[in-house]
């Protein structure tokens, strides 16, 4: 079951990935850039957790890839607990409603945590555009609950095991 975690929680962050790039192709959207996520965390064995501006703060040797190793982290805890939460069965018996859902809360942390860490406040109510930010926040990470569900999905027509 570990295993079908790890796979899950790998699929749906290459989903939610999927989706950035098809978003910057089609449309011109820039995404997070995970250097910044790991400038971020660079900062805090220091004490600092929150910045004015994270762009502006001062770089961190090996920001990109620690960014983009936390940002798959995220994926594999997120699994686990979508999984906890639902029950194990759910991976022998995906639906999608409750991966949605899951999604859908997760974008609580970034909003609460990650956003102010940058400088952005709070659901982002420092930016330019507020609404807009949070709309793209929601929509990603019910981008992510879609990844869930078609991982999941996947891997229970590959073999079930719970």
């Amino acid at each position: 079951m570990l295993l079908q975690i790890v796979l899950l929680g790998l699929g749906a962050t290459l989903v939610m990935d999927a989706w950035a790039l098809l978003r910057k192709r089609l449309w011109g959207m820039a995404s997070l850039d995970y250097a910044l996520v790991g400038r971020w965390l660079g900062h805090m064995p220091a004490g600092r957790f929150r910045h004015p501006a994270i762009a502006q703060a001062r770089p961190v040797a090996g920001e990109r890839a620690l960014g983009w190793v936390f940002h798959y982290l995220t994926g594999l805890v997120f699994a686990a607990l979508f999984v906890w939460l639902s029950g194990a069965s759910w991976l022998c018996q995906p639906h999608l409603l409750p991966a949605l859902g899951f999604g859908a809360v997760t974008v609580l942390l970034p909003m609460l945590l990650m956003q102010p860490g940058f400088g952005m406040g709070i659901a982002a109510r420092r930016t330019p555009r507020p609404w807009l930010a949070r709309r793209r926040a929601l929509l990603t990470h019910l981008v992510f609950g879609l990844g869930l569900y078609l991982t999941g999905w996947l891997l229970s027509h590959l073999g079930c095991v719970s």
